[in-house]
């Protein structure tokens, strides 16, 4: 490394002392691991990014996982895409220092480089593109001043785009068609993935791709991209369909939100777009534990309200709409109080099938069993169908704030929006003022049937998680989902999870997914894997779909589990896996390590991890018993260097359990 963190020094030259001038910069992050090349090609900025490594002579050699890739943008105003001179670069370093109470890390400490190249076109506008480039990361968004008596913008299109090198293959959920699914309220991000894709293969509805995208480029290793920072200043983006490698970014469909609102985004002058990030490595460790979405963004505002995030149940993902009733809804809250977990959700049709008055005794019952609620809202409307109440008050900003002053009168804590229209500016406007007003109520909000988020945990103190993947409800409406349940699992955390929270719902202990525990789609995960996704699946409230019948016709270790398991992380690390196959991966709460394995493949898995435990640490180890299908918990020592053994039957799991153990 040594070698490498030279030759990448050299390639900088005197970059680091300020403005320079050229038409080609290249840029290495501080731990020499990173490199990213700028150049104007032929009047278009292009940029270029790999890692590096040490070649077979001890010399530094670069392995490019992104090539030369398109940048720039159209205004309403003029190109910025073509026709480009180079004014200047400028470089700096860079300390990133912030908390994060409610992803993988509380605290985030890193070092970065930032380049910042000044752009004109031949009509003398100008743009600057801003990179952050960390070991494992980059950042870039687009800053346009203001254009002599020009103050706002109009962004018809971006040329940004992202090209693979051949042989590169996808992992990738496609954009669906605005307006189908349930009462027309796609896209939700909610599509399949398919699994090493080749790039020349065709999305699903022809729309290219959500964010994020998972790229492994042959043996040289793999690249995530996302994008960061979307807030009501623009709308949010997607990959179009490959031509030859590249990924084009995309704006919204003009079907989406019923045809409501414009593709094109707009803001005043001077500002800038969002953030695109890439984490980029040989192997994926850098991918699970990446912190870039938050990295680049600032608190939106800030609140004087103390946010507790926790545990809660939630009737509706297996009981259905037929919960949503005075008596069931007591049978969950005193689950949850027997859980010891702080919340319980109650879904769609309270406002009707309980009412206003009766949820009043209903949250005084609540708050005297110790248990706090969350009630669920529709986000609209006039851009869906949606019939399931109440309606008509999120969308609405007069309503909307009477409603909130309602909920905060009531003690209520926390509100779940669902069924969004689609990426649309005018979309993140409502994400935005919905969290303002909340905020003002001391309200929490979870979105579901919505966007991915996009640093939102760093961005609003009282986000607390998005479902935006296809999550656990899916389970109850049909057996393929029941089928290929861990192969999703064992996708999240190396794509989806990894970016942001994931208000999954998961954690199903009933074998049948009914009321009764006796009918419907049958669930053919082990009760271990059930627990292990707990851990794998991170959001800051997580509202599991346990019943009430798990108190007793579970084992009791299982229950115990489920009331001890944290929401909230201080460290995560990756131990081993391949998406879609397996995943091992360690977090960390406080001194106690929780390790969640997950196996999606036909065969049983057996695996020797390196924990990040000292030798001789006991631990609780919760496996799948001899026959792969009894739930069996035994103590077991950490062996030499924190080697442990794991034997994964398909389908199955595992979780090892530390308690104020010291790491390694």
């Amino acid at each position: 490394m040594r070698k490498t963190l030279l030759a990448a020094v050299l390639l900088v030259g005197t970059a680091w002392s300020g403005v320079v001038r050229a038409e080609e910069e290249t840029v290495v992050s501080p731990g020499g691991k990173t490199f990213l090349k700028v150049a104007l090609d032929e009047g278009r900025l292009t940029y270029t990014a790999g890692y590096c490594t040490d070649g077979e002579d001890g010399a530094a050699r670069e392995v490019v996982m992104l090539e030369k890739s398109p940048l720039g943008l159209v205004a309403n105003f003029g190109d910025l895409s073509r026709g480009l001179s180079w004014k200047e670069a400028s470089t700096a370093d860079r300390d990133i220092r912030y908390d994060l109470e409610r992803s993988k890390a509380s605290r985030v400490d890193k070092k970065a480089r930032t380049l910042t190249v000044r752009v004109a076109n031949a009509q003398k506008q100008e743009m600057e593109v801003e990179f952050v480039v960390e070991d494992c990361n980059i950042a870039f968004r687009y800053n346009l001043p203001k254009q002599g008596e020009t103050g706002s913008v109009r962004v018809m299109s971006e040329a940004t785009g992202f090209r693979f090198p051949v042989g590169t293959t996808t992992f990738l959920s496609p954009q669906s068609d605005a307006m189908i699914g349930w009462k027309r309220t796609k896209p939700s991000y909610e599509e399949e993935y398919k699994p090493d894709a080749p790039m020349d293969a065709p999305s699903q509805y022809g729309h290219g791709y959500t964010f994020p995208g998972l790229f492994r480029v042959g043996t040289d290793g793999w690249v995530l991209v996302s994008e960061t920072g979307v807030d009501s200043r623009y709308c949010g983006s997607r990959l179009g369909e490959c031509r030859d490698g590249l990924y084009p970014l995309e704006f919204p469909m003009p079907e989406e939100n019923n045809g409501n609102g414009t593709v094109e985004p707009a803001f005043a002058l001077p500002g800038s777009t969002p953030w695109r990030t890439l984490t980029l490595a040989p192997d994926l460790a850098p991918i699970v534990e990446t912190t870039i979405p938050w990295d680049v963004v600032e608190p939106r505002f800030t609140t004087s309200h103390k946010y507790k995030f926790g545990r809660g149940t939630w009737s509706w993902i297996l009981w259905q709409d037929g919960s949503i009733n005075y008596d069931d809804q007591v049978r969950f809250i005193d689950l949850a109080s027997a859980m010891g977990y702080e919340y319980t959700l109650i879904d769609n049709w309270w406002d009707n099938n309980i009412g206003r008055e009766r949820m009043g005794d209903l949250i005084r019952y609540a708050r005297s069993k110790g248990v706090e609620l969350f009630l669920w809202y529709s986000s609209s409307g006039y851009w869906n169908d949606i019939e399931q109440g109440p309606v008509n008050l999120m969308c609405d900003p007069i309503a909307r704030k009477q409603e909130m002053r309602w909920l905060q009168q009531q003690g209520v804590k926390g509100i779940k929006v669902d069924f969004f229209g689609g990426d649309k500016q005018e979309t993140m406007r409502l994400y935005e003022a919905i969290l303002s007003d909340a905020d003002d109520c001391g309200l929490m909000v979870i979105f579901h049937g919505c966007t991915l988020p996009r640093g939102w945990e760093r961005m609003y103190p009282n986000y607390v998680g998005s479902e935006a993947v296809l999550a656990s409800e899916n389970l109850v409406f049909n057996q393929h989902f029941c089928d290929n349940e861990a192969f999703n699992a064992c996708l999240h955390p190396f794509i989806r999870n990894t970016v942001g929270c994931m208000e999954f719902g998961g954690t199903v202990l009933n074998k049948r997914l009914n009321k009764g525990n006796d009918g419907g789609t049958t669930r053919v995960t082990t009760d271990i894997f059930e627990l292990a996704t707990a851990v794998a699946f991170q959001n800051p409230v997580q509202n599991f779909a346990l019943t009430p019948n798990n108190l007793t016709d579970v084992p009791a270790f299982e229950v115990d589990f489920m009331k001890a398991v944290p929401t909230t992380w201080d460290e995560t690390r990756f131990i081993d896996g391949y998406p879609g196959r397996y995943v091992v991966l360690a977090r960390r709460h406080g001194q106690d390590w929780y390790v969640a394995a997950l196996n999606a493949q036909e065969e049983t898995v057996r695996l020797t991890v390196e924990l990040p435990l000292p030798a001789g640490a006991v631990v609780d180890y919760y496996h799948d018993g001899k026959d792969g299908r009894t739930p069996t918990l035994e103590e077991k020592k950490v062996g030499k260097g924190g080697k442990f053994k794991l034997t994964l039957p398909s389908g199955g799991g595992a979780v090892i359990r530390a308690v104020e153990a010291m790491s390694e």
